[in-house]
């Protein structure tokens, strides 16, 4: 017998739990949350919990989790704003300067005591392997 899919409300409480990770300051994708979450969780639940915020957007802090560009994905509910009182820098084309902020993730200590996956670790090249090419 195949057991029938989660609701993917089943995930909200998950994913509360990791956005409250991000520190004041950084910022982190949908896709960052739900690779977290893991368990088949995907961007779009990531989005649809956090619109189901309800009261609860004042302790949650939705404002930190932003599209995959480091573009705002809300309008008109003050998120750069916040941001920008959180230190967050932007780009001309208002994306969040994700080489300055992007949120690393959760220390693997934390996320496997409570049940969480991590990011995966992306080598950084050095300034100077671009200026090679010149």
């Amino acid at each position: 017998m195949t057991q029938s899919p989660r609701d993917e409300r089943d995930y909200f409480e998950r994913i509360y739990t990791v956005v409250e990770q991000v520190p004041w300051g950084k910022v982190a994708t949908y896709g960052d949350i739900a690779t977290l979450v893991g368990d088949g969780c995907d961007a779009r639940v990531v989005g649809h919990a956090l619109g189901a915020l309800g009261a609860r957007s004042a302790t949650v802090p939705w404002q930190r989790i932003i599209n995959r560009t480091g573009g705002i994905s809300l309008t008109g509910h003050g998120q750069r704003e916040r941001l920008e009182e959180e230190g967050v820098a932007f780009d001309d084309r208002g994306n969040a300067r994700m080489d300055a902020h992007h949120w690393s993730g959760p220390s693997e200590e934390w996320a496997r005591a409570n049940g969480f996956q991590t990011l995966p670790r992306t080598a950084e090249k050095p300034a100077s392997a671009q200026l090679r090419l010149f």
